[in-house]
């Protein structure tokens, strides 16, 4: 309830009708100044619709200048919410911000809060999208030389998505295969990105992924073109408290080996 009580009175030190009056020009509050804020609040609640009815004669529609005194400069305890006559004042504080009662206004806050974890997740997964994306174009880079240590970072090591990227790609080292990149012959791009299932132990990314790459092969310098945008579903699970990709789906993989395969 600690973070609820200083919540409460940001909100309130934040209101319209509290900024556009005199206390909205002090940095601290004294006693006159909790007269003025008591004086603000008994004329909102007056006609809030809230307070109409039954509701009024339960809690009442005034808050003293002691109270609210005492309300912005004690440091509560999470015991004191047990005290019905300030649960009341609670209930009146929040009904001058606008909400039903003191419970209306948790789940808002909760609400709220589970918005902005969520929002966080999103960033943080959609940068590890992105780095994961990046590591493999820097990856490519390095053909012939084989360095599956370069996605440790970001993949599990006993995934089968590691597993399947590592035997595709040692298949194309092991035939010399180079990547292009002069005059931006090879790039890449990704967009798109949404969360299509979020638990707390699992998540997956849906990705729209255009890849453009150009290899060639080292003795003969046989060219093999890598051209597609595909939508790409990434399986992101916490294991022992870390988040990392476990595994993928790109309808592509194995595309190049298989067409070398073909080419034979």
């Amino acid at each position: 309830m600690k973070t609820i009580y200083n919540s409460i009175r940001e909100e309130v030190e934040k209101h319209l009708k509290v900024r556009n009056s005199v206390l909205g020009n002090v940095s601290e509050w004294k006693r006159s100044h909790y007269i003025i804020l008591s004086e603000i609040i008994k004329d909102e609640l007056s006609g809030s619709e809230e307070l109409k009815g039954g509701k009024k004669f339960e809690i009442g529609n005034t808050i003293s200048h002691v109270t609210l005194q005492r309300f912005f400069e004690n440091d509560y305890q999470d015991k004191t919410h047990n005290d019905l006559r300030f649960l009341k004042t609670l209930d009146k504080i929040c009904i001058f911000l606008g909400y039903r009662d003191l419970n209306d206004y948790i789940q808002s806050v909760k609400l709220k809060n589970k918005e902005k974890e969520l929002g966080n997740d999103l960033e943080f997964l959609t940068k590890m999208v992105y780095n994961y994306c990046a590591t493999a174009f820097e990856f490519y880079k390095h053909f012939p030389a084989h360095k599956p240590d370069f996605f440790k970072e970001l993949v599990f090591d006993d995934s089968p998505f590691l597993e399947r990227t590592s035997q595709f790609s040692k298949e194309l080292c092991d035939r010399d295969f180079q990547l292009v990149t002069k005059k931006n012959r090879s790039n890449y791009e990704v967009f798109d990105i949404h969360l299509v299932t979020d638990e707390p132990d699992k998540k997956i990314l849906e990705t729209q992924e255009f890849w453009n790459l150009l290899f060639k092969v080292g003795e003969t310098g046989e060219e093999h073109f890598v051209n597609q945008l595909n939508t790409q579903i990434y399986f992101i699970r916490k294991i022992d408290n870390v988040w990392k990709i476990w595994d993928n789906y790109n309808p592509d993989a194995g595309r190049l080996n298989r067409k070398v395969e073909t080419d034979k």
